[in-house]
């Protein structure tokens, strides 16, 4: 991440149709920003444990140093196993509703060793959100963790007592759990550990169950995040939920994916915007991205990287105030993944050699992640042609950060103009650069 000055601002010169130009207004702000970060899965952390200690020191340096890193501040990890881990499993003896046989002695082996050290590397505090991805087999009406299926009635308050049982015992291992979602994509019936509600069984389940347990629990100020899925559906989702009071007054806000553009649909980017405008006491975050079927002679592809400068420049713009990439970790093969589900991540490690790969996705995440603090707070910053995206932000320390992307295949020069003041930048072709002043 290379730095370079420009010149100075100064008075801005007089415009012309057609120019490109970035114009910030200070004055007009928005939403606080709560960071940027990564998920620590089963897989990143089992793939951590593969590394000598040379390497393991340099990837958590390169996340979470504001340095020499690119300074993460927020976190995600799984309630039981998700996909990317090595086999399915619980915290709980199958059948055990009365949840005497809770533990998480299976973290133990990678996953927590591996969250303790991303702590300390990130200055002792690393808010950390934790998503299900299904009850307990004997919970739900298919007798499986795998492939959908609903959550019996009957095992409502003992899954919403899990959730807490969670809480308590990372907790306990010094990892204070910051937010919880209620269901990692709850309207996807997936190969893996998955599990449905419509949106009316999102609601009733957070007013009557999971909410009351919560704040009836050890740790009552635990956020509760909704939805957890993509932006296509999120509107009715929020409509439905926050529409509701009761439900609304244990939401704290609602996560989102980026997966519908897997299928060949728009972002949706507007639908992020919506809910913002509607709800605009809710808090919104992207919890979850990855670019999708892994192919190792793609992991230096650089319209991956591009693809995640567009995703966090339009969702900043639109409302959402953090974003939790997934996998901050995974091997030469988009692993370790019970179910064969291999995917991109950040920085992958060729355990066939012990090196650590970057890849273009890393640098862009960058630009927002070591640049934008924690409490910055978003500005107004727009673009004159649709040629050039931006976002900015002004730090707590009074810094301005002004990320600038130029996705197209030629180099542009562009007025940068703070309030009135402006000077001359230039962006090469598919690059994005962060301007700090």
């Amino acid at each position: 991440m290379a730095r370079s000055r420009t010149a100075p601002l100064a008075q801005g010169h007089a415009l012309t149709e057609g120019e490109n130009s970035i114009f910030v207004e200070p004055r007009r702000r928005f939403q606080n920003f709560l960071g940027i970060g990564g998920a620590i899965t089963d897989a990143t952390a089992e793939t951590f444990a593969k590394l000598d200690a040379k390497r393991q020191a340099e990837l958590l340096r390169a996340y979470y140093d504001t340095e020499k890193g690119i300074g993460y501040t927020l976190a995600r990890t799984t309630i039981h196993s998700s996909d990317f881990a090595s086999g399915s499993y619980t915290y709980i003896e199958e059948g055990d509703k009365e949840l005497k046989s809770f533990s998480i002695g299976h973290d133990r082996t990678f996953r927590i060793p591996m969250i303790k050290r991303a702590i300390a590397a990130a200055g002792g505090t690393l808010p950390m959100m934790a998503s299900p991805w299904s009850a307990p087999a004997f919970m739900k009406d298919t007798k499986h963790m795998l492939q959908g299926g609903k959550l019996l009635p009957e095992y409502a308050a003992a899954w919403a007592q899990y959730y807490t049982k969670f809480i308590d015992a990372y907790t306990a291992e010094g990892i204070p759990i910051w937010s919880i979602s209620l269901q990692n994509e709850p309207m996807a019936k997936q190969t893996w550990e998955s599990m449905l509600y419509t949106a009316e069984e999102e609601r009733d389940f957070l007013k009557n169950h999971l909410g009351p347990t919560i704040k009836a629990s050890a740790h009552p100020d635990t956020k509760i995040v909704v939805w957890d899925h993509n932006r296509d559906m999120m509107v009715h989702r929020a409509n439905v939920i926050f529409g509701d009071p009761e439900a609304s007054k244990y939401a704290w806000g609602m996560g989102f994916h980026w997966y519908e553009t897997w299928a060949g649909f728009d972002p949706m980017f507007e639908n992020v915007h919506r809910v913002h405008e509607s709800y605009p006491d809710k808090v919104l975050l992207l919890t979850e991205a990855t670019v999708e079927k892994f192919d190792w002679a793609q992991v230096q592809r650089w319209a991956n990287g591009e693809r995640y400068g567009t995703s966090i420049i339009n969702d900043l713009n639109n409302g959402a105030s953090g974003w939790i990439d997934w996998n901050m970790l995974l091997d030469e093969n988009g692993g370790p993944n019970h179910v064969g589900n291999y995917c991109f991540s950040p920085i992958h490690a060729d355990t066939r050699t012990g090196e650590l790969v970057y890849t273009p996705s890393y640098w862009y995440i960058g630009h927002f992640s070591k640049f934008l603090r924690p409490g910055a707070q978003r500005i107004s910053s727009s673009s004159s042609r649709s040629n050039l995206l931006s976002t900015a932000f002004v730090n707590g320390d009074g810094t301005l950060a002004t990320v600038v992307m130029n996705p197209t295949d030629v180099e542009l020069t562009y007025n940068y103009y703070v309030g009135t003041a402006s000077t001359r930048v230039t962006i090469p072709a598919h690059a994005i650069q962060t301007l700090v002043h």
